[in-house]
């Protein structure tokens, strides 16, 4: 497998309509999970960027579509494949009043169903709960809206190895449907090859 990097990130846009998506029409990667999943880390880590997308520790506080362009490439080589990774608000905050999880739950919908850019979803989970209803409820609905799926459990350094094993098992299973999972630890940087030479088969 070769050795993959992106580089360039940065900012462009927020959006919680369709009227502000970014005027370039660019091929979209975007990520999506339960509140506290680690979306914004696993950005972060991807573009080996600490402070690109905003990490809080309470959970339900990205509250809308947070675009960054950014550009991958094979390490060492010229060519470039500029795309936006998509950080989409995440699910299930008990927390949030029903307004606004409907408000949320409505325009990651729109996005999901009529961005003409997406290229692949990434459905983070997390690696020491397999099987949690609400990740089985979006990933059943992401199905059906015909979307592209990569699943990615993340907090991989959490678990020791025999948990790992086990987990990523349960998940092959429940989440059948999609390619092989990949575990992700944002700390470690751990699959991250793995997530870039996904996210590369949709860019090419």
């Amino acid at each position: 497998m070769e050795s993959l990097e992106i580089i360039n990130a940065r900012y462009t846009a927020t959006a919680v309509k369709k009227e502000q998506y970014p005027a370039e029409q660019l091929p979209e990667i975007a990520f999506l999970g339960r509140s506290n999943v680690g979306k914004s880390s696993l950005i972060n880590s991807l573009c080996n960027y600490k402070g690109l997308a905003r990490v809080s520790g309470a959970p339900g506080k990205t509250q809308t579509i947070n675009y960054y362009r950014a550009e991958l490439r094979a390490v060492g080589e010229e060519v470039r494949h500029p795309f936006y990774l998509v950080d989409l608000p995440g699910y299930g905050y008990a927390k949030t009043g029903i307004k606004q999880r409907e408000m949320w739950s409505h325009f990651i919908r729109e996005y999901v169903q009529t961005s003409p850019s997406l290229r692949l979803l990434c459905l983070l989970v997390d690696s020491r709960h397999p099987g949690l209803e609400i990740d089985i409820q979006a990933y059943e609905w992401l199905i059906t809206s015909s979307v592209k799926v990569q699943l990615i459990a993340t907090k991989a350094d959490k678990l020791k190895a025999k948990e790992r094993q086990k987990n990523m098992s349960l998940y092959k299973e429940i989440f059948s449907q999609t390619e092989t999972p990949i575990l992700y630890s944002s700390l470690k940087r751990q699959g991250s090859q793995l997530v870039l030479q996904r996210c590369l088969e949709h860019l090419a």
